[in-house]
């Protein structure tokens, strides 16, 4: 059981499968929403594993073109037949009732009540994901096998004992710092009930991944971690943070649907050519896994708000099957059997990759401008007569230093010899050590 002193920074939490799951589970029943308690169970949880500071946005606060609604919480919903029979039991299942619901506690007909279910016929036996923030209704969410058996005679009663009233909307975040103020961002969003791929995965993922992160020595660029409610919740983000972003932003990705078997997809930033874009497609490239790439497109999750014209912030997205392309999407099939914990340990892996290969990436300068520096009176030159399997480490040295000129980053090299960044890392610690390049960001 994974036990940590939200105090202690020292507390060593694995990154396995198992413990991952065990968070999973705390997590799944809670129901989430985009204010609310369910909300800040769920932060007390992710609490155990990364020490997000937690910040609460006032009902009504305006932030850009939108306001934070007032707060919801729920205690019960139901529907009870004309036969008697209690059905869409928000105990059993929290994606029954309409997310956001308003208080309801009276007797309608089936012609009444039919105006306020939602079902899917495409997937009979799920239970579909609806909410409604900004308009007051009711509602509950049904299978459609469920909905087919309704009788049409006599009264239902229906029941949602609910609030909607003055609170507060909460988000979390953490910067870890590292030698340069300059920021790279990972951003998750936690505002969905019961849904496993597209709910938990994407946080999950950003909580581990912190603290691999935490572990690397002489970290480059500071870390920024954020967990809001997707889109309202990034938008308050953006909003309380604006300067700080556009003035330390370097690089970002959103994590969302990290958690089933798919592929690796990453979706481009804004820019699609960013700094941000040419790492993340190096590095899966080097990684040997099958990955995907797509398009920037302004539909999806947070990275709309993050790229949004005035913000332009190179941040892309890094997922496995993309959200609405598995027929499990937002219904309740979405749910721990779609679950792949050994892969979102290997996204985890990939994404500090990430993160190394920023920090090794920039435009080293060579200190010895005229000639080839003399490597063997600095015991990097091997005798090639007699090591001739070396060869390639001395052609690797000599191309890195006649092509960082001050000009090229890392990368590109990297990009134009056909090495990997972190295979590099070395040699260029080596040219460190011996003066023989710079970096100039120190």
């Amino acid at each position: 059981m994974i036990k940590r002193d939200l105090n202690d920074n020292k507390s060593d939490i694995r990154l396995s499968a198992g413990d991952i799951e065990e968070i999973f589970d705390e997590l799944w029943p809670i129901c989430r929403s985009i204010t609310g308690d369910g909300l800040r169970d769920s932060f007390r949880i992710l609490q155990k594993i990364i020490p997000l500071q937690l910040h609460e946005i006032t009902s009504g606060t305006k932030v850009f073109d939108w306001e934070v609604p007032d707060e919801w919480n729920i205690k019960d919903a139901y529907i009870i037949t004309p036969e008697g029979k209690k059905i869409a039991d928000f105990h059993k299942n929290n994606l029954h009732v309409v997310n956001y619901s308003v208080p309801v506690d009276r007797e309608v007909s089936y012609d009444e009540l039919v105006n306020h279910l939602h079902y899917k016929k495409d997937l009979p036996k799920a239970i579909p994901y609806i909410a409604s923030y900004y308009k007051e209704r009711w509602g509950f969410c049904v299978t459609y096998e469920t909905f087919k058996n309704l009788p049409r005679e006599g009264k239902y009663k229906v029941k949602i004992d609910s609030s909607l009233k003055k609170g507060s909307l909460t988000y979390g975040d953490l910067v870890l710092p590292g030698e340069l103020d300059e920021e790279i961002l990972f951003s998750s969003y936690l505002c969905h009930p019961s849904m496993a791929n597209n709910e938990l995965s994407g946080p999950l993922t950003l909580a581990f991944l912190y603290n691999e992160l935490k572990k690397i020595k002489n970290r480059k660029y500071s870390i920024r971690f954020v967990i809001a409610p997707e889109t309202i919740g990034a938008i308050c983000y953006l909003h309380q943070n604006k300067e700080k972003l556009q003035n330390k932003l370097k690089a970002g990705f959103v994590l969302t649907c990290c958690g089933d078997d798919g592929s690796i997809t990453y979706k481009k930033t804004r820019q699609e050519d960013s700094l941000t874009d040419r790492v993340a497609e190096h590095v899966l490239e080097n990684s040997n896994q099958n990955f995907d790439t797509l398009p920037f497109d302004p539909i999806g999750s947070d990275e709309r708000q993050y790229s949004s014209p005035g913000f332009n912030f190179p941040v892309g997205v890094m997922m496995r099957t993309p959200f609405s392309k598995y027929p499990q999407y937002h219904t309740s099939l979405d749910n721990k059997s779609l679950m792949n914990f050994d892969k979102m340990v290997e996204l985890i892996k990939i994404l500090s990759d990430i993160v190394k290969s920023f920090d090794l990436n920039t435009t080293y300068e060579n200190q010895i401008t005229y000639g080839e520096p003399f490597l063997g009176k600095r015991n990097l030159f091997e005798d090639l007569n007699s090591k001739l399997s070396h060869s390639e480490i001395i052609k690797r040295r000599l191309r890195l230093l006649n092509f960082l000129d001050g000009e090229r980053d890392l990368l590109s090299i990297c990009e134009k010899y056909g090495y990997s960044i972190l295979e590099v890392e070395k040699e260029i610690n080596q040219l460190l050590e011996h003066h023989l390049i710079k970096d100039p960001r120190f």
